[in-house]
């Protein structure tokens, strides 16, 4: 129900803006409500994690729950576009928090194969809500009041916060911060220390500098992405170089910088980074295909994503049941190796039918499904119990970064000009997007195949509850 939450959430939204702005007002700020909610969600991931490493995964989890059903209400509220923006920057906050402590909980309480069939499940539960999302935000801006896209999430929040306090009794770590004895899952770390550097036995200090640091260059990437504002985004890699030198000598960084020495969790983090950029870069413009290339309506355009969506859900669940029988390395080499030849087929095609790209974004969201799903279920068995939550959240992080990245910069490629004229312009611009997508898949390709050598992790349960 947590991340039922989420999925709702990021597909719900779209269909009742032009409604909201009607109301509200506020043309100009019709892109804020988007971009505040992906800035807060996205910024906060890591601090959550890393919080949650050190204070416990629960009480966050439940915190989160509540920040995000209480800006729910308060988007419902909104009586101007403003008040809206502010609900929605509150409700990221909140979104940031259950995305990644449910993906941790998940990872600590399950063992290699257990988890495999739970991450399918919630796969398969945010490809049903982001299908019948838009749908069900248009029946309810139709039949109700738009405010009630917002109050939906009360059904699913409540039983969700209701369920987490009763039910949710451990999966967390030692309390107060603390590490005993240098012990990590599977076994003792030389010279009683952990990784991240945190001392055994004593209370780690949160990385505050590093976290201010990594949470304001990060804000002024997406920022400066999302609105073209390429000053923001020079100064962003001043602040994140600065927040990357302060993490490198703090004993419990934000970002287990040292744990990305080994190949698994550098594909990790790299590879999502990479693959976001192209996957969700060309999600955002792909409608524009079916409105400005093939000349066909908004439902058109809705339904070339489905494919793409019904891809990453159909693998991920495929991938949770192979998982065991075909190893990690396997399955992401195959979901690598079907990106490269979709975006291929993606940029040979983009002056083809409208029914051909929808084939070719299917294989596309397949790619992703197997690539991403088991690079998260890899690099959580391979990562000791201190930095789980530190280590879900980077991946999870640069997966969102990226697709940022990617939008601003296809955007950049297909040009305005190119999107105002549409038909053969618009082609060209996006085959120009596509081969850039291309070219990053090719990249994280070329880094997954130095996974060739890695063993396959120890399937150790990682055990929550009172132990």
């Amino acid at each position: 129900m947590g991340i039922a939450l989420a999925a709702l959430e990021s597909s719900v939204i779209a269909t009742a803006m032009p409604t909201v702005i009607r109301d509200l007002g506020g043309q100009g700020l019709y892109a804020l409500p988007f971009a505040v909610y992906l800035l807060t969600s996205t910024v906060t991931s890591p601090l959550w994690g890393r919080a949650s490493d050190l204070l416990g995964r629960k009480r966050l989890y439940l915190a989160g729950i509540v920040i995000f059903l209480l800006g729910s209400m308060l988007c419902g509220a909104a009586t101007s576009m403003v008040a809206l923006v502010a609900a929605r920057a509150l409700q990221g906050v909140g979104a940031g928090a259950v995305q990644t402590l449910t993906f941790t909980l998940v990872g600590e309480m399950f063992t290699l194969e257990q988890r495999a069939r739970v991450q399918g499940f919630f796969s398969g539960v945010w490809g049903l809500a982001g299908l019948l999302g838009p749908l069900l935000g248009g029946l309810i801006v139709d039949h109700a009041s738009w405010r009630w896209v917002f109050y939906l999430n009360l059904p699913f929040g409540i039983p969700a916060l209701m369920l987490a306090a009763r039910c949710l009794n451990g999966a967390r770590p030692v309390p107060g911060g603390q590490v005993p004895g240098g012990q990590v899952p599977g076994g003792q770390v030389p010279g009683g220390q952990v990784p991240g550097g945190q001392v055994p036995g004593g209370r780690v200090p949160i990385d505050w500098l590093g976290a201010l640091l990594f949470t304001l260059g990060s804000g002024l990437l997406i920022w400066g992405l999302e609105f073209r504002e390429w000053t923001l985004v020079a100064l962003s890699a001043l602040v994140l170089g600065a927040a990357l030198w302060t993490e490198a000598r703090h004993s419990a960084p934000l970002l287990p910088l040292k744990n990305l020495r080994a190949a698994l969790p550098r594909v990790g983090v790299v590879g999502n980074l990479l693959a976001g950029a192209a996957y969700f870069g060309t999600i955002s413009y792909l409608p524009l295909f079916a409105q400005g290339v093939s000349g066909q309506g908004a439902t058109a355009a809705g339904a070339i994503l489905t494919p793409m969506l019904l891809g990453w859900t159909g693998t991920s669940i495929i991938a949770a049941r192979v998982l065991g029988r075909l190893g990690t390395t396997r399955l992401i080499l195959w979901g690598f190796n079907i990106l490269v030849l979709a975006f291929l087929g993606l940029s040979l095609a983009a002056h083809a039918p409208l029914w051909v790209i929808s084939a070719v974004g299917f294989f596309a969201g397949s790619g992703m499904g197997f690539a991403m799903f088991t690079l998260l279920i890899a690099v959580q068995q391979a990562t000791p119990r201190p930095d789980l939550g530190a280590m879900t959240s980077a991946i999870l992080f640069s997966r969102q970064l990226g697709g940022a990245i990617g939008t601003a910069l296809m955007g950049t490629l297909i040009g305005q000009a190119a999107i105002s004229a549409g038909g053969g312009a618009l082609a060209d611009g996006l085959q120009r997007a596509f081969l850039l997508a291309l070219g990053l898949v090719v990249l994280a390709w070329i880094m997954a195949q130095t996974l060739r050598g890695v063993g396959k992790p120890a399937p150790e349960a990682r055990q929550a509850g009172s132990d």
